[in-house]
Order: C-alpha cells, then structure tokens, then sequence
C-alpha cells in the first residue's frame, strides 16, 4: 500500500470513529510540531501539520489513532499492522 492510501484510509478510520481530523499550518515551536490529538469542543480533533512529509503525517495520525478501541472496527490487515507496532511504546 502506498503511502497516500495509508493516509487516506487513516482519515477514513477515524472518520468512523467520529474524529475530526484537521490539516493545519503549524508554526514556530510548538509542543507537537506534527499535530496530535486533542479535545475541542468535547469531541476529539487530529491537528496535523498541513508542512510536514507525508510520512510523518501518517505517525501523526497512527499515533493519535492507537489511543482508542479499534477492536470493533474492521481495519485492513496492513493497516492494522502499521497501528500495532507502536502500540506497546509509549506515544
């Protein structure tokens, strides 16, 4: 799977967990330089940089992604795979 498939079905995953997932142009030196996932108005929004390679937009959003339950959804094995293999590290 290439890398713009994976990002797409990234979005399209937390879509169906109802997540919002924003692209926006993070500037100076932040906390997250990537994005990360937060809370806005009680519901759940992934901020991630609209600047950075598409590679770490995938990180951004996968390391956002591992936080919730994804045991009820159907998620295609590779995928899967790529949100397994942090799972045990610290995000």
């Amino acid at each position: 799977m290439d890398e713009m498939a994976i990002l797409s079905h990234l979005e399209a995953l937390a879509h169906s967990l109802e997540i919002k997932v924003r692209y926006e142009g993070l500037e100076g030196e932040t906390a997250f330089p990537t994005g990360g996932l937060c809370r806005i108005r009680n519901e759940h929004v992934i901020i991630v940089n609209e600047r950075v390679p598409i590679r770490e937009k995938i990180q951004t959003l996968a390391k956002a992604l591992r936080r919730f339950d994804l045991n009820r959804v159907y998620i295609k094995p590779a995928l899967r795979d790529l949100l397994e293999e942090g799972r045990g590290a610290k995000d």
